[in-house]
This record gives C-alpha cells, sequence and structure tokens, in this order.
C-alpha cells in the first residue's frame, strides 16, 4: 500500500531539505521520493541530512514539471499553509492520512504535494490537487519547515497504514526488566530469600533468636501470598543488603571514601 504513495517536492531551494524529507519519509516507511525542479541536487547536504535514507535519494525521481510528477496519480493532496481565498476541498493532516491509504489500499497512485521553502505551491500548482492539506499549526507561528511538514503528513499515514492493517500503533518494549517482571520465583529461591531475610533481620536487631516469636512464619505467610516476581525479589533482596550496610555503618565509610 504505502509504495503506491509518493511524495513531491517542488522547486526546492535546499538540499538539506531533501535529505531531510528522505529520513522522515523511511522513518514511516514511504520509499518514493520526486523532485521537481530542484535548485541543487545531487547535493552532499541532502545526503548529509539523509542521516541513513540515502537510498531513498538514490532512487528518486528528477522531473522538469509538477505535470510530469503527477502522471499516473489518482489522488494527488497539495500543502498550503496560507489561505489563497480559493473554495477548494481542505483536509487536515489525519484525514490526509486516511484519504491516501484508502486509495492506496484500491491500487490507486497518490501525491503528497510540497511546495517551495519561502513560498509553498503557486495558486495554479494547487488548483492541479483534488485536495489542499493545511497543517493546522499556532498563527502566531505558522511557517514550519519543509522536512518537518512532510514528518507531519507522513506521520499521519502511516498511522492510517497500521489502522487499516489492524497493527498495534503502541509497541511495548521487550526489556530483560519486564521479563523478569513476569516471571514468578521458584520456590528455592524463595528459602533463599527467607534466610537472607532472617540474617538481616538479627543483623539489625529487629529478630531475636532466642525468642523468635513466630515472626519469620508470618513473614513466610505474608510473602507467599503475594505472588512475588523475579524482579520484585531482586527488589527486597537488595534493599535487605543495603539495610544491613546501613545498619553497620558501610554507608558513611563509602560516603567519605567518594569524596
Amino acid at each position: 500500500m504505502l509504495q503506491n504513495i509518493r511524495v513531491v517536492l517542488v522547486n526546492t531551494s535546499h538540499p538539506g531539505n531533501i535529505g531531510g524529507a528522505a529520513r522522515a519519509m523511511k522513518n514511516m516507511g514511504l520509499s518514493r521520493l520526486v523532485l521537481v525542479d530542484p535548485v541543487d541536487f545531487p547535493s552532499g547536504d541532502a545526503v548529509a541530512r539523509a542521516s541513513g535514507a540515502t537510498d531513498i535519494l538514490d532512487a528518486a525521481q528528477v522531473v522538469g514539471t509538477l505535470e510530469e510528477a503527477l502522471v499516473g496519480c489518482s489522488l494527488v493532496l497539495g500543502t498550503s499553509a496560507r489561505d489563497r481565498r480559493i473554495p477548494w476541498p481542505l483536509l487536515d493532516p489525519r484525514e490526509c492520512g486516511v484519504a491516501s491509504c484508502e486509495q492506496a489500499a484500491q491500487g490507486g497512485e497518490v501525491a503528497l504535494v510540497f511546495g517551495r521553502e519561502y513560498a509553498g505551491l503557486t495558486n495554479e500548482e494547487l488548483q492541479r490537487c483534488q485536495f489542499h492539506v493545511h497543517i493546522p499549526s499556532d498563527p502566531q507561528f505558522s511557517s514550519l519547515n519543509l522536512a518537518a511538514a512532510v514528518q507531519v503528513l507522513a506521520y499521519e499515514v502511516r498511522m492510517a497504514w497500521l489502522a487499516a492493517q489492524d497493527r498495534p500503533t503502541k509497541v511495548a518494549k521487550q526489556e530483560t526488566t519486564a521479563m523478569l517482571d513476569m516471571q514468578p520465583v521458584t520456590a528455592d529461591e524463595l528459602e533463599s530469600f527467607y534466610a537472607h531475610l532472617e540474617l538481616s533481620l538479627v543483623e539489625i536487631g529487629f529478630l531475636d533468636p532466642a525468642k523468635p516469636r513466630h515472626l519469620m512464619s508470618r513473614l513466610r505467610r505474608l510473602y507467599g501470598r503475594s505472588g512475588i516476581s523475579k524482579l520484585e525479589m531482586n527488589i527486597l533482596r537488595g534493599i535487605l543488603t543495603e539495610t544491613v550496610k546501613a545498619a553497620r555503618g558501610e554507608h558513611h565509610r563509602q560516603g567519605k571514601s567518594d569524596v
């Protein structure tokens, strides 16, 4: 689906913006870049700003006119930052993403058209687009960098694509600590903890071995019904270790040696 969506940059002045746009595209899974009469391309600045998305720059199609860039497209969406007083269908970025993916899913070719850094698209160019897309930025500072504008629309395209594919938009991090937090402790690990706990309580003077008063039995019952995970066990063991160190005054000595 995403292969049917092309990003068209018209008469781009700064090659760095072309590289930034390529990077934004690759972040979101878009790969087709069309450049209409760029002022400076190819360029080392474009490669530097692409930050690894040079494959998109290498495959970019360079044409002389917008008409050439739109050949084969059944849906053309042009970005417009200004009120042109033209009664044209207007979409926000989210609607743009949905419309693009719906058209692409039907096999249609889609073009997301971005204008010049200093002036955007001309009225004539905008009239070649079925829809205009306006990014609702703060009116007090509404001008977006070209690559930033590409990033916004590319992101919305990806979100719409993920929804259409019934894929999650929130991916849980598979970290070691997260895995430990899901694994319950074993019986032998629990016994090792109880031994550590008893020694620590004796060390700090909370438990008198001569008069235990069923303290460890009660603590076993408490922890036994808690469903302790491996991560939680590591935390508890760490607390016991540091508590004993503090009781021995080792923290004070360590603190002085660090100064």
